[in-house]
């Protein structure tokens, strides 16, 4: 995948300038389509006055947050433990879980009970405030079961190592990242030329 994800990302941006250029030739050349030109002085003031607009969407945080809390799964060491496991990562799996047992029984406590303040003005789950935080609340409880699992396991000596796991998946995201501000910057200016 690290092969394959730096060339994606070049034909990405070879495609922006691509359609940077065939829209200021299509506007030229049938000025009554409708087809807008990202040269004019509309396409640059759209352009880079909605660039930070553009990024900013619920995805950009989601996977900011999925990151993390993948970062945090791969670096506590539930996914490498002792053969067979140690009486410390026995028990580490064991409050862990508690963890993640408080966590769904907070969110079942939001979401199923009469009159929950997760759920949708008619009672639905989708669309409510329970679809909006389901990524987030998801990472926030991987990100806790990881933190208990790694500090009781022994995996985490320190503050230190509990910070640098939780920066662990941004760094191996971090071309997903770079990937998607290419992919929406593309998309949306798809819909700027011809919408």
């Amino acid at each position: 995948m690290k092969r394959i994800v730096p060339y994606i990302a070049l034909v990405l941006l070879l495609a922006e300038m691509i359609l940077i250029l065939v829209s200021w030739l299509l506007s030229a050349a049938l000025p009554n389509s409708g087809v807008r030109s990202m040269l004019s002085g509309e396409g640059i003031r759209w352009f880079l006055g909605h660039f930070g607009t553009i990024l900013a969407t619920p995805i950009l945080s989601w996977l900011i947050l999925a990151a993390i809390a993948v970062g945090c799964l791969r670096s506590c060491g539930v996914f490498s433990p002792s053969s067979p496991y140690t009486y410390r990562e026995r028990r580490a799996l064991i409050m862990g879980g508690g963890v993640l047992l408080a966590c769904v029984v907070s969110v079942m406590l939001l979401t199923v009970v009469p009159h929950a303040v997760l759920v949708s003005a008619t009672g639905g789950f989708f669309p409510s405030p329970f679809s909006y935080s389901l990524i987030p609340v998801i990472s926030f409880s991987l990100c806790a079961f990881s933190i208990v699992y790694g500090l009781i396991a022994g995996t985490y000596q320190s503050l230190r190592d509990v910070y640098d796991s939780l920066l662990y998946g941004i760094r191996w995201a971090a071309p997903c990242v770079l990937f998607y501000i290419l992919l929406i910057q593309f998309y949306e200016s798809l819909r700027f030329v011809f919408g």
